[in-house]
């Protein structure tokens, strides 16, 4: 689905030249839930701006599905994320003077095949809650929203920034299983980064980054349940 080859990205103050990512070479298969892993610094949000187009690579080639995504303009880049992608923060983004329907619809409408808002509120069990505000939701529930919002354009992949980052235990592993069914019920591919080791226990693959390079990539040869990972 993703191959990335020999991707660098470097940052130049003045005559300082700093690598972020150093020859990265990847590949993501289609329908993976994979992790990436990896201290403050390590390269894991600039791996995942490159792969997602939010950022450009210094040198080195992103293939998608056949379609080197190294090779296009802003606009055409623009046009891609639009399509395809789907990205999950752990700041919610959701607009204050819309309710919950009405947000997820703002992802709906870009979507060129949308999947259906009242079957998705159903799924992540917010449909009594489509008419509320934001301000009327908690934390965890206005998280659930805006994977919803994310999801109703019905992307092929789901990036996910440290999505849990800002939660509890709890309420962190609810968005976690949901990610986890969104990834076997759809079969869309889910990418999140995160310092959470036990995250890295439901993965099917975890790629371990430290200094802007990848230092292991292991698969899974049993994953976890969302509900049952190692915590703290």
């Amino acid at each position: 689905m993703i191959t990335m080859t020999n991707v660098t990205k470097t940052y130049k103050t003045g005559d300082v030249e700093t690598y972020a990512l150093k020859d990265v070479n990847l590949t993501i298969e289609e329908g993976e839930f994979v992790v990436i892993l990896g201290p403050s610094g390590s390269g894991k949000s600039t791996l995942l701006n490159v792969i997602s187009g939010l950022d450009t690579v210094t040198s080195g080639e992103i293939i998608f599905r056949g379609e080197t995504l190294t090779n296009l303009d802003e606009d055409e880049m623009t046009a891609f994320r639009r399509k395809h992608l789907g990205f999950i923060f752990q700041q919610y983004n959701l607009l204050q003077n819309l309710n919950v329907y009405e947000n997820i619809q703002i992802g709906s409408d870009i979507g060129t095949a949308p999947l259906d808002i009242a079957d998705l509120l159903e799924k992540v069990g917010l449909e009594k809650a489509r008419d509320k505000y934001p301000s009327q939701l908690s934390g965890g529930e206005q998280q659930r929203v805006s994977i919803v919002r994310s999801l109703a354009k019905n992307p092929d992949i789901i990036f996910c920034d440290e999505p849990t980052g800002s939660l509890d235990e709890e309420n962190s592993k609810k968005i976690l299983q949901l990610l986890q069914n969104l990834n076997e019920d759809y079969n869309k591919t889910v990418i999140v980064i995160t310092h959470n080791l036990g995250i890295a226990e439901m993965a099917d693959k975890v790629i371990k980054m430290n200094s802007g390079q990848i230092k292991e990539v292991t698969l899974n040869k049993v994953k976890k349940n969302a509900q049952d990972i190692s915590w703290g």
